[in-house]
């Protein structure tokens, strides 16, 4: 059978302020009419499906309008999607029961038993082929946030390795180790299993500036090894670099659309998966074509940044939604306080948009800097403890951790209330 394995939509980013709107339904389109083309047998998409957790109406109708045109297109088409940090898991989960019509399954939140082990039936989803045979199971664990594995209902094993070392990698291990034994007591002969995650795992490449430490910058990344030689493919989500890790069958598909500057090179694909019986047959990387030309130039001085500008190739019958965007860096030995002007100036009438114009002044050390740039590694639960350690002098409870996790988590899905103007003047 065949599987199409993508990620990291991100519909309804915008970008330096500008809509994509016309860029990811192009995407979409492509790909649905690949699935088409490919006669795939299974999408999985691996999170991260929305930019924000309250996306805006037009990126929900992107989704949802793709969801029945594939179902239209191809009936026996299975759609396998999870949420990723980027997500609300209660957001991807709510419209659910009707998907489930459309082939769709939404897995956005992981559920326990009373007894704290996980619910782990709902989390394996079957794979058909045109025929309506089941010839693999899918485990679609979706993003893990720090309240649902660590001080919660979570059954622990504290005999488990890592547990000391850091307790949210610990949870995470534990959360795929009974999916997986879940879905060996499930398979039957000749049926593959194919897991889909996201996480970063140790060792993968990651992006200069568009992935949002998921946790507590790095220290959240995961083993390769919590996926048993057993399962033919894993399909992982959210790095926006396609790639694979240490096999090939673990793989990141990467990003249909550049999320930044920094990641104008990549080669954004999807990869086709396919499978003969229990394992993996042969695995193919589809490159998206890109409706939008992006342009990074510099860093380099103010003559040869113009230089460059003026000798820019654009096409001016493009409508403007397909004009390229462009982000021009400029080494500065001291200050020009007109450079704007003279940019836009290099720029006039060229189909072109300046998104970002940045400056770069000679290094200076500055201990400020290095505190800043400190802060911003730690990400906001380690922050947390170290505010909590300086202010009573002792470190916070289990107890407390629990609270800030299930606090944060709250602010990340949008659960949270704003406070009326009265409370914020009290």
């Amino acid at each position: 059978m065949k599987l199409i394995h993508t990620a990291d939509w991100h519909l309804g980013q915008t970008f330096h302020g500008q809509e994509r709107h016309f860029e990811h339904r192009a995407f979409l389109t492509w790909l649905l009419d690949t699935l088409v083309a490919r006669q795939a047998d299974t999408l999985l998409v691996a999170g991260d499906i929305f930019d924000v957790v309250n996306p805006s109406l037009r990126a929900q109708e992107l989704l949802y309008d793709f969801i029945v045109s594939a179902h239209e297109r191809l009936p026996t088409l299975d759609i396998v999607l999870i949420a990723g940090n980027h997500d609300s898991g209660n957001r991807i989960e709510l419209p659910a029961p009707l998907m489930k019509r459309l082939n769709t399954h939404a897995m956005g939140r992981v559920h326990w038993h009373d007894d704290g082990t996980l619910d782990a039936e709902r989390l394996l989803v079957p794979l058909t082929d045109a025929d309506g045979e089941t010839c693999a199971w899918c485990l679609a664990l979706p993003f893990l946030r720090p309240a649902e594995v660590t001080g919660g209902g979570l059954a622990r094993d504290d005999s488990a390795e890592g547990d000391n070392r850091n307790d949210y990698v610990a949870g995470i291990t534990r959360v795929h180790g009974q999916l997986v034994e879940a879905a060996r007591d499930r398979r039957r002969p000749g049926q593959a299993l194919v897991a889909m995650s996201h996480a970063h795992l140790h060792g993968a490449a990651v992006s200069e500036a568009s992935e949002r430490p998921i946790v507590i910058g790095g220290e959240e990344s995961i083993s390769a090894a919590i996926f048993p030689s057993e399962i033919a493919y894993v399909a992982l989500g959210h790095l926006h670099r396609a790639q694979r890790v240490g096999e090939e069958r673990i793989r990141y598909s990467g990003s249909p659309l550049p999320m930044d500057f920094s990641e104008v090179d990549y080669p954004h694909q999807v990869v086709e998966v396919t499978l003969d019986g229990e394992r993996l047959a042969a695995t193919e990387a589809i490159p998206i074509p890109r409706q939008v030309a992006m342009h990074r130039l510099g860093p380099a001085g103010l003559p040869e940044v113009l230089t460059e500008l003026e000798a820019l190739a654009h096409d001016p019958a493009l409508p403007r939604e397909q004009w390229p965007w462009l982000e021009v860096r400029v080494e500065l030995s001291a200050p020009v306080p007109d450079l704007r002007t003279r940019v836009e100036a290099a720029l006039e009438g060229k189909a072109l948009r300046l998104l970002r114009l940045e400056r770069r002044l000679p290094q200076v050390d500055s201990e400020g800097a290095q505190a800043r740039g400190d802060l911003e590694a730690l990400g906001p639960r380690r922050l947390f403890e170290r505010t909590w350690q300086e202010r009573w002098g002792e470190p916070p409870t289990e107890g407390v951790l629990a609270d800030f996790d299930r606090l944060l988590q709250d602010v990340l899905d949008g659960d949270v209330p704003a406070r009326t103007a009265r409370e914020e003047r009290a």
